[in-house]
């Protein structure tokens, strides 16, 4: 039996939500962020809320909340703050100096976890480039060693500080990342323009939503599954058989999460040009999730900003298998009034990912034009091809040739007319 260390860090919590808050909410957004501090390494040992009709300027919270900050993190033997809001840098300055205790906000958390995370190249590159655009305004804070230099051969400039010459250093590397990730993101490009016929759908979600979890069932590739947040940041392409002789280049996308930072979908933004590019976005909700309806507002926040908010999409409510039949009728009945296309999944119930291929099936037909095809009976490979790459609908000959009606993808069109003695003809769709 392999036993784990235990975790180095020991976090208390601290949230500071509005006046106007639900309860309920309140403690959502706390619970994803002991998730989020789990899926960092540490142990998360108490909880502070105080509700704020607006921030303290200098600590955020208030002076009194942040000595009884203080007392709650030295009983536990805390060695770690986490913030659920956005700190400035003066703010988290300001704290770590009263609370004698490393402070960390969400923003940074979650850097801390897309680096923990990254596996390809292109992720590392694209955390890397958020983190470095994180601590440029942040460099009094988190570097220590950045006090005007005092001489020292190579190390004098005129009147430069340290800090300086590292936000200036810092600049170059910025530059350097975004170069490689545009020499990658073209690299892409030429990929998928190779794939212009295929129909492309882009799982979109929150973070744990169960993306690749449908993605793997569906395509029976070996992708990584976690049930914890961001355990995927690498987007993956599958080819998926949909039945019928249909089929869809299906990628699994990052999850998104309430206050994505800024920063984060910068640098991302090569590789979600994967959901711009798409002809259909399955939003991959949760729906045995309490706040299901705040993730969905979270990932159409982000989807909004990439400049994706246009794109034809298929609500997919997953995790059905986590319902009770009466919360499964209630909420069919309530999605039904609300939102358009939609399908109900499961991966763990037989069948239970039959309405997404079937709805994605019909997509893909209704791109498809039919037409007639005349074929010489001597040409057994042009059949063969059709009944492999088309959807017949009708045969019929009449001594000298084949004549299919079908739904056929539009670049096999120009391919077959090009064969000696094959003729196709579009008719309307049938």
């Amino acid at each position: 039996m392999i036993e784990l260390e235990p975790p180095v860090e020991r976090a208390v919590l601290v949230g500071a939500p509005r006046l106007d808050e639900p309860p309920a909410l309140v403690d959502e957004h706390l619970e994803e962020l002991a998730r989020l501090t789990d899926t960092a390494g540490a142990e998360v040992v108490g909880t502070v809320v105080q509700r704020l009709a607006a921030p303290h300027p200098a600590l955020y919270i208030g002076q009194g909340k942040a000595d009884q900050l203080r007392e709650i993190a030295e009983g536990k033997d805390a060695t770690l703050v986490v913030f659920d809001e956005d700190l400035t840098p003066a703010q988290g300055s300001a704290l770590e100096r009263r609370l004698g205790l490393r402070v960390m906000d969400r923003t940074e958390l979650i850097l801390d976890i897309f680096a923990l995370r990254a596996r390809t190249a292109e992720a590392r590159l694209q955390v890397e480039l958020a983190q470095l655009q994180y601590l440029r305004s942040r460099l009094k804070r988190m570097w220590t060693h950045l006090s005007r230099v005092q001489g020292g051969i190579g190390m004098r400039g005129p009147g430069e500080t340290q800090i300086e010459t590292d936000r200036r250093l810092i600049d170059r590397r910025i530059a350097r990342l975004r170069d490689e990730l545009d020499h990658i993101a073209r690299s892409r490009d030429t990929r998928r323009k190779g794939r212009d016929d295929e129909f492309r759908v882009a799982l979109v979600g929150y973070t744990n939503a169960g993306k690749s979890s449908v993605l793997r069932a569906m395509s029976g590739s070996d992708l990584f599954v976690e049930d914890r947040l961001f355990a995927t940041l690498d987007s993956a392409t599958r080819a998926v058989d949909l039945g019928d002789g249909y089929r869809a280049l299906v990628t699994d996308t990052v999850g998104f999460i309430r206050k994505l930072p800024h920063g984060l979908v910068a640098s991302f933004r090569a590789t979600l040009e994967e959901v711009l590019e798409a002809d259909l976005l399955a939003h991959v909700i949760d729906a045995s999730a309490p706040g299901w309806e705040h993730q969905l507002e979270a990932v159409d926040e982000v989807l909004h900003e990439i400049g994706a908010a246009g794109q034809p999409t298929l609500l997919v409510f997953h995790k059905v298998d986590q319902l009770t039949h009466g919360e499964e009728d209630a909420l069919r009945g309530r999605i039904a009034d609300l939102f358009g296309a939609h399908v109900f999944t499961s991966v763990r119930e037989p069948g239970g990912l039959a309405p997404l291929r079937a709805a994605l099936r019909a997509r893909v037909r209704a791109r498809r034009p039919t037409v007639e095809i005349a074929v010489p009976v001597t040409d057994g490979r042009t059949l063969a091809e059709a009944y492999r790459e088309a959807e017949v609908l009708d045969r019929r000959e009449n001594g000298t040739e084949v004549v299919l009606t079908a739904r056929v993808p539009v670049a096999m069109i120009g391919r077959w007319r090009a064969i000696p003695g094959v003729r196709v003809t579009e008719r309307d769709a049938a």
